[in-house]
């Protein structure tokens, strides 16, 4: 099962058989005040930055979220766009809440996106996923519906089969579905982490998608973060998960991912690992 997207010179394949792919977090305004006020400027700049940023630091894929409260969001999402394909060229996943920024985005956008995101929401379903099926996108989908974010696995995985039945109506291949069950914080609920790590294996056993998850949540209101989100990853990938959205700069998480990679025969004479660890430490040369 592999999930093609791209940009105008480069492709990225996600698949069980193949490294990991890290998708980069940090364009998302949701927490970060420096970002969110460039942002309502129509500033790009710290965009640019944060974009070549991840790149070098090996993100394949960058999730691209604009949504500043107050502000026009279509024309940032475009603005946006514009200004992370002057300076990289990896794929993007365009990120929002609102379905008409996403239609601008996937209009302008040159290759083939992810989307992020659609759910197993009654409205989520009809509005989102014709997108995805007229601009022929891959998408993230989150297996949460009117319900809310079930705690109980069993209904993941009921939710995940809903969305791609629903999407098999309109055309989308099943390898253009990327499910995220959703990681919560295990500070709320000692059983979070275990739940997720199970519908990851009850997804991938079932459908054999590829699949995304949110690594940080897992440790929200938890000291050493760091750590948790680590150890997470390495769990999450043995289960199913191929293409974590997360912090590519941030070393342990990268660290872990190369190292997954390697130890499961995805990293061929370990070079991904070891080039990237002379990047990291060149005075160890």
């Amino acid at each position: 099962m592999q999930t093609v997207i791209s940009s105008p010179s480069r492709e990225v394949i996600i698949g069980h058989d193949q490294p990991v792919v890290m998708i980069g977090e940090r364009i998302n305004p949701t927490g970060r005040k420096k970002l969110a006020a460039a942002l309502e400027k129509g500033d790009m700049s710290l965009v640019q930055k944060e974009a070549m940023n991840q790149v070098a630091a090996g993100a394949q894929v960058l999730d691209v979220n604009v949504g500043v409260s107050g502000a026009d969001e279509k024309d940032l999402m475009l603005q946006a766009l514009q200004a992370i394909t002057e300076v990289v060229d990896v794929p993007l996943c365009i990120d929002s809440a609102k379905p008409e920024v996403l239609a601008v985005g996937l209009g302008a956008y040159k290759g083939k996106a992810l989307v992020n995101s659609v759910n197993g929401e009654e409205a989520k379903l009809k509005e989102v996923l014709p997108l995805v099926a007229q601009y022929k996108t891959a998408v993230v989908a989150l297996t949460m519906d009117d319900k809310g974010i079930p705690t109980d696995v069993a209904t993941r995985l009921a939710i995940a089969d809903k969305i791609v039945n629903e999407a098999a109506k309109l055309g989308i291949p099943l390898e253009d579905i990327v499910i995220d069950p959703l990681a919560m914080s295990v500070a709320a609920d000692d059983a979070a982490g275990l739940a997720a790590l199970e519908a990851l294996a009850g997804i991938k056993k079932n459908l054999g998608v590829n699949q995304t998850i949110g690594a940080s949540n897992v440790s929200y209101g938890l000291p050493d973060r760091k750590a948790i989100n680590a150890t997470f990853l390495a769990m999450a990938v043995m289960a199913g998960l191929t293409c974590p959205i997360t912090d590519p700069t941030v070393w342990p998480v990268r660290r872990t991912l190369l190292i997954s990679d390697l130890l499961t025969g995805k990293d061929e004479y370990a070079m991904n690992y070891i080039t990237a660890y002379r990047e990291q430490f060149p005075e160890e040369d």
